[in-house]
């Protein structure tokens, strides 16, 4: 067999086999990233298929292309409004969080491994930035519905926190080669990457989102060209000198909050191109890799990787965030456990090898071994650490299918699929349904047959309705179509009762014998609530006031307008 049917059989076999090892992570609760990288080594020169590959220039390349579409998919799907509460916090730890992780790092590294503190450095810096794949791919694919103010800052910080880490090593790097320019032109090079990748990112971002929302394409090609301009912005940015990892996320972002109809066209599309990307991706890596040469250095890099999870990456996040936001303890401790290394550390300890550093092959085992561990450690354990520290919202109802009608340029006309499962909607004619205002009915299915939905049509449950609407219509469509075990718990979650966020205070206060302090008692519940978490509330923060837990049930953009009371 010629070598490339080889390479269409094998790649074809690896991709069809990770897919359908991904079932495993779901039955026992294995990282799904970590499935792709054993695959890989399983497919390795020392594994059953026994397949040589050392092109570490090609592995480079793939994980740069890879990485782009991941970055540029993460950006696509994060809302600006995210901004609101993730940006600073996350900004922090991009930079002066992965500074002092690989600081530390780097320290207790050149101590285990009796490397020059340079080389200790270099360590630090290949492992000290989390990785965006991994995270969204957790985050995502493990159904962990985050409270907003954690959700995006661990989503911005890892698809911003990529230059610093470049930056230290690249730096690192000619150090030890001896290439090193003086302290001014560092400066400059620190100052490109964050600038240029911000500035073109941000700037051409918004001009493709405009073009894309103007255009009349085929649907097919909308998600083409999104991703021809982000190669676009990556490689001339790249060109430039600045951060092309930074500059395609927020291309993704300016492109993802722009109205408009391409937007139904791209995500899908975009949602298998990150999937493929972190498959191929982690199987190159897993390929790449000896594991012969890993158990010579198994022990010590063990002992960083632990310091990293238990102590570097807990201290930095705690020193980068805790002193200037208004974090609780527990969102501390959750933010420093999703310090998730995936294949970032791996792609970058490839600069050494690339470089000409001696011993190269060191950095690039231990960062390995550094992300078999996080991934095993840290991913592994990531939903029982979200329940222990009370991150997570219950689970909302959403539409089991949607679909645009295409009518309008923005602000389309969806199509909505709904089960009936809420025993209160049993027998319940279609004209006392509380819908929104322009949204309406369809078409409703019962066992199989299609019914022309009436006014007097009274519903059944497993009935299942097609609704007319737009996306301002969900949340009050999710709510009316909420099952008995999704209000049972969001009724633990929030409380069972319910008061409107401009109650008065000193209302409050009368009618449950409460104690105010000083000037209190003319705020409202959400201007209370608001000074309590320190700004920027979210669905899901509570306050515990007088023994009893005042929640954030409901929010219309920065203003708090449902406020649930629950009594334990």
């Amino acid at each position: 067999m010629d070598s490339i049917n080889t390479l269409f059989l094998l790649s074809g076999f690896l991709i069809a086999l990770s897919i359908l090892a991904s079932r495993l992570s779901t039955l026992a609760g294995v990282p799904l990233l970590l499935i792709f990288l054993g695959l890989g080594m399983l497919a390795g020169e020392e594994g059953v298929l026994g397949i040589e590959f050392d092109d570490y220039a090609l592995a480079f390349l793939i994980g740069h292309l890879a990485l782009a579409m991941i970055l540029l998919d993460g950006g696509l799907r994060t809302r600006l409004k995210t901004f609101r509460v993730g940006f600073k916090p996350a900004l922090s730890l991009a930079t002066l969080g992965v500074f002092l992780t690989s600081a530390l790092v780097g320290g207790i590294a050149m101590l285990v491994f009796d490397l020059t503190l340079v080389q200790g450095l270099l360590v630090g810096a290949i492992v000290g930035s989390t990785d965006a794949a991994a995270v969204f791919s957790m985050l995502g694919g493990r159904g962990i519905n985050l409270n907003e103010r954690v959700g995006a800052t661990l989503e911005i910080e890892s698809g911003t926190n990529d230059p610093m880490a470049i930056f230290l090593t690249l730096m690192l790097v000619e150090i030890l080669v001896g290439d090193m320019g003086g302290i001014g032109e560092t400066a400059l090079f620190f100052v490109e990457q964050f600038g240029l990748g911000i500035l073109l990112g941000v700037g051409i971002g918004w001009l493709s989102g405009r073009l894309l929302s103007w255009l009349d394409l085929a649907p097919g090609l909308y998600s083409l060209l999104a991703l021809a301009l982000g190669f676009c912005v990556f490689g001339l940015t790249s060109a430039l000198g600045g951060s092309g990892f930074l500059a395609i996320y927020l291309t993704g972002l300016m492109i993802g909050n722009r109205p408009g109809r391409h937007l139904n066209f791209i995500l899908p599309v975009h949602d298998g191109l990150a999937w493929l990307s972190q498959i191929g991706l982690f199987l190159v890596l897993g390929l790449l890799v000896t594991p012969s040469e890993m158990l010579d250095v198994a022990l010590p890099a063990t002992i960083v990787a632990l310091a990293l999870i238990f102590v570097a990456r807990p201290l930095a996040v705690l020193v980068a965030i805790k002193p200037f936001f208004r974090f609780r303890w527990r969102e501390v401790i959750f933010i420093a456990w999703v310090g998730l290394r995936g294949a970032v550390p791996i792609v970058l300890a490839i600069f050494p090898v690339i470089g000409g550093v001696e011993n190269a092959s060191l950095y690039f085992n231990v960062a390995f071994a550094v992300v078999l561990l996080s991934l095993l450690i840290q991913g592994g354990s990531l939903p029982w650490v979200a329940r222990r520290t009370k991150v997570l919202l219950p689970p909302m109802v959403t539409p089991n299918r949607r679909g645009p009608l295409g009518i309008q340029a923005t602000n389309d006309f969806e199509m909505f699929v709904y089960v009936v499962e809420n025993s209160d909607l049993e027998d319940v004619p279609i004209r006392l349904l509380r819908f929104p205002s322009g949204a309406l009915i369809a078409s409703l299915f019962r066992d199989g047959v299609m019914l022309h939905p009436k006014g007097s049509t009274r519903l059944c449950r497993k009935d299942v309705l097609c609704v007319i609407g737009r996306t301002d219509d969900l949340p009050a469509l999710n709510k009316l179509f909420n099952g008995d075990a999704t209000l049972k718990r969001e009724k633990a979650f929030f409380g069972a009762f319910t008061f409107a966020g401009n109650v008065r205070m000193g209302d409050l206060a009368d009618a449950y014998g409460l104690t105010l302090s000083p000037g209190e008692h003319e705020m409202t519940l959400a201007e209370f609530i608001s000074l309590r978490v320190g700004g920027h509330p979210v669905v899901g923060d509570d306050v515990d006031w007088h023994g009893i837990h005042w929640v954030v049930s409901e929010m219309k953009g920065n203003q708090v307008t449902q406020v649930g009371l629950r009594l334990y």
